[in-house]
């Protein structure tokens, strides 16, 4: 019979043995020993309860690495008072008790602390950010910010051409077919985008025009929330001169559901303290509450004004102006202290938009095509003047085909063009390409337009809507682009530019 002091050892002995994995299978040993092999074992019954107790605790516990592994401890010092294995009698203070727990605990203070010392951080980066932003805003005396539905990479051009004419270092940055930022020198570069458009681009501008030592900075708006609207002109352009060329029914989904929220929605860019220059008639109202609130001077274009520009100041573009955009920008320009035939002169020498309204005339084997790019009209009233004037332009032609960009993700812009588009002068082919075609044609049958007009190149490639257009004139033919310029609409621009002779709107 061992004693009690020998069966508490040798139960601790082999607790530890089996907890550490020493002995594989040491519970089925012990078990074989109430069959009365515990001669075999060594294990009595009071030895197998204790280091059945052992296994339980160990198992609630990680386990330790094997003994006699690279950086492992002896085994037997993780028991104390056991003695046995421990040099010089002592612990080593390094080794861990079996059943403290090992994973890392974090109080609720520190991490509340961690949590307010990152905020603390994103907020005083943020201020200084926003102060430096502000430094670099003084150094540029003249800041234009143009907003508005129609026009406002024209509009924008034009009054940055117009000042260069002058003299005056402007840079320019415009957001429409495609951003550019446009130098003081007239060079033009692509705006880097990492992902989609972000009004903190603005800040990179600001930067840019800065290093280029400008006098002046012409900024399109390229926010369509109403809050950002506000945002952008608040805190990162704070300009000293607002232009909105006009308030129209588009972008209804953010904007809408009417053109009064819309007029609305771009008030909220009216600078405090400033001048507004607008060529809006029919929301005007809307454009003197904010002015009035914000004590910003309002400039609105009169028709008189308008239609003080002649067919001789239009004949200098090479692409086709509308007049309401080159009084828009010369009144501006005569803001900012350029005399009107010295901005003209700049303006005529102001390379377009892409997406300006151009004609591209071609002679493919006999056939006559005269294709014209008004793809970045999308607004009803807009798209409507358009489509008259080229159809007066090319009067005598045998085909008419009017050509209908549409996109998936814009279908109020469908909706709207379908259902007014039978009230327009006729067409013989409508030819509808990009994505959703669907839409279009749904509401433009429903508001009574000939179905059997409707051709549909959902999807397809410019190469083959080009062969399609051939496959739809006559002799002599105009076919029109409308709705979008994004997309495939583009690409058809580009095909028809780079095969045509003639690049002039006659």
């Amino acid at each position: 019979m061992l004693g009690a002091r020998q069966v508490n050892a040798s139960s601790a002995r082999c607790a530890a043995e089996f907890a550490l994995g020493k002995i594989n299978g040491f519970y089925n040993l012990c078990a074989s020993g109430m069959a009365g092999n515990v001669g075999k074992t060594g294990c009595n019954w009071t030895q197998r309860q204790a280091a059945i107790s052992a296994y339980a605790n160990a198992r609630s516990t990680p386990r330790l690495p094997p003994s006699g592994s690279p950086g492992s401890p002896d085994v037997r010092r993780s028991y104390p008072g056991s003695g046995r294995g421990c040099q010089h009698g002592r612990r080593d203070p390094r080794q861990r008790p079996l059943g403290r727990p090992t994973a890392l605990s974090t109080s609720p203070m520190s991490a509340f602390a961690t949590l307010a010392a990152t905020t603390g951080l994103l907020i005083g980066s943020g201020v200084a950010e926003l102060a430096a932003h502000r430094r670099r805003l003084r150094q540029i005396p003249i800041r234009i910010h143009v907003n508005g539905t129609r026009g406002k990479s024209s509009v924008a051009r034009l009054i940055a051409a117009g000042m260069r004419q002058a003299g005056v270092r402007t840079c320019c940055k415009t957001t429409g077919t495609l951003p550019r930022m446009i130098m003081p020198d007239a060079s033009e570069y692509p705006v880097f985008r990492p992902a989609k458009a972000n009004v903190i681009e603005q800040i990179r501008i600001v930067s840019a025009a800065v290093e280029a030592q400008s006098q002046a900075l012409v900024l399109e708006c390229m926010a369509l929330i109403p809050a950002l609207q506000y945002l952008c002109e608040d805190k990162l352009v704070r300009a000293t001169h607002a232009v909105i060329t006009n308030a129209r029914e588009d972008h209804l989904d953010v904007m809408g559901p009417t053109g009064r929220d819309v007029a609305l929605a771009l008030a909220g860019m009216v600078p405090y303290g400033q001048k507004l220059y607008t060529a809006e008639r029919k929301y005007l109202d809307v454009f003197e509450q904010a002015c009035r609130d914000r004590r910003c001077e309002l400039i609105a274009i009169s028709e008189a004004e308008v239609a003080a520009i002649t067919p001789l100041d239009l004949a200098g573009f090479s692409y086709v102006e509308h007049a309401e955009n080159v009084a828009l920008a010369l009144k501006v320009c005569a803001g900012v202290g350029v005399d009107r035939p010295t901005a003209l002169q700049g303006m005529w020498r102001a390379a377009p938009d892409p997406g300006a309204m151009t004609a591209h005339e071609m002679n493919f084997f006999g056939r006559e095509i005269n294709f014209v790019n008004g793809f970045a009209a999308n607004d009803p009233q807009s798209t409507e003047q358009i489509w008259r004037l080229a159809l007066e332009r090319y009067a005598d032609v045998e085909k008419r085909i009017a050509i209908f960009n549409c996109r998936a993700d814009r279908p109020d812009r469908s909706r709207q063009l379908g259902t007014v588009v039978p009230a327009w002068p006729q067409a013989d082919h409508y030819l509808l390409i990009g994505t959703g075609t669907f839409i279009f044609g749904k509401y433009a049958v429903q508001a009574g337009l000939d179905s059997r007009k409707l051709v549909f190149a959902e999807d397809h490639p410019a190469e083959d809507i080009f062969e399609r257009i051939v496959e739809l004139t006559g002799r002599r033919s105009l076919a029109m682009g409308m709705a979008n310029i994004g997309g495939i609409g583009l690409d058809v621009v580009r095909y028809f530019a780079n095969r045509s002779n003639v690049r002039i709107f006659k």
